[in-house]
């Protein structure tokens, strides 16, 4: 057995398929439900498949928070390669997923005693949660101990940003999993929200009337955190493809940017924020 530590997490973390082979990440996938059938994120079909469901009958498309059974089998499978095992989630503060991680650690750790398991709290979502799991198999990459992957996972969980443009406000309102935003933003008719998250939760930053004031406001956003510096980047959407192809050939040609990366929205946050969203997610090289 390799003594390098497996890194897991969920697909809500948005990593691209070259991330997740590069470097060996496990995957739990979230649940998605359209139609009376279950489909399993990021593996029975991709964001922009789900979307194209979505937008068929959103009211026919839900979510679930997490499976337990998901988490075990990404682990159970990761065992088979390491000895020494982190999970990295979506914030607790925002889903059930991070109890069913725990959940899977239990039933794990009952059946391979041996086995080492750390359940690591992103405070995160989207691609600002991939980028602390990115940081963990890169120091598992590196031969790191588990001590030592977990401390770089916390590292970037301090240091990452997230931001995202919401082109509607209609679908916030129907899944009441973020009433606060929907309260505010329903205030703003016909503007459309800004959001953020710190502290493991998302909130309403401000609000733009157009796609175009919306990608200026989160780009003087980065601007003003992160200068001229080093940084990782990862340019979110919604199925938006050409719109975030954009967004980052701007992000490319303004900032001094180490990775660049494009990936799609997990259905399980698109599903609320609606198509058209764009996301940023970055941090700082030391």
């Amino acid at each position: 057995m390799a003594d390098k530590v497996a890194v897991v997490t969920d697909s809500i973390a948005c990593l691209t398929k070259e991330l997740v082979e590069q470097y060996g990440i496990g995957i739990a996938p979230i649940n998605l439900y359209f139609g009376g059938k279950v489909y399993k994120d990021w593996v029975d079909m991709t964001p922009d498949q789900a979307y194209e469901l979505f937008l068929k009958d959103p009211k026919a498309f839900k979510t679930s928070g997490s499976n337990p059974g998901d988490w075990y089998k990404a682990c159970r499978e990761a065992s088979k390669q390491a000895k020494d095992i982190l999970c990295v989630t979506l914030s607790a503060k925002l889903s059930g997923v991070y109890n069913g991680a725990l959940e899977a650690k239990e039933r794990l750790m009952a059946e391979l005693p041996h086995l080492s398991l750390e359940v690591l709290d992103s405070q995160m979502a989207t691609a600002a949660e991939g980028f602390v799991a990115l940081a963990a198999a890169r120091a598992a990459e590196a031969g790191k101990s588990l001590a030592e992957v977990v401390q770089a996972a916390k590292e970037i969980r301090d240091r990452v940003n997230f931001y995202a443009f919401l082109d509607t406000i209609r679908h916030v309102y129907r899944t009441g999993r973020i009433p606060k935003i929907a309260a505010q933003a329903g205030a703003l008719l016909n503007i459309k929200p800004i959001l953020t998250m710190s502290s493991g939760v998302v909130r309403f930053l401000g609000a733009v009337r157009s796609k175009q004031g919306g990608i200026e406001r989160m780009l003087k956003i980065m601007k003003d955190r992160v200068g001229q510096s080093p940084v990782h980047v990862a340019v979110m959407h919604v199925y938006a493809l050409a719109d975030a192809e954009k967004l980052k050939e701007r992000v490319a040609s303004e900032f001094n940017c180490v990775e660049l990366w494009i990936s799609g929205f997990s259905p399980v946050m698109g599903y609320a924020t609606g198509t058209g969203t764009l996301g940023l997610a970055f941090y700082k090289e030391d």
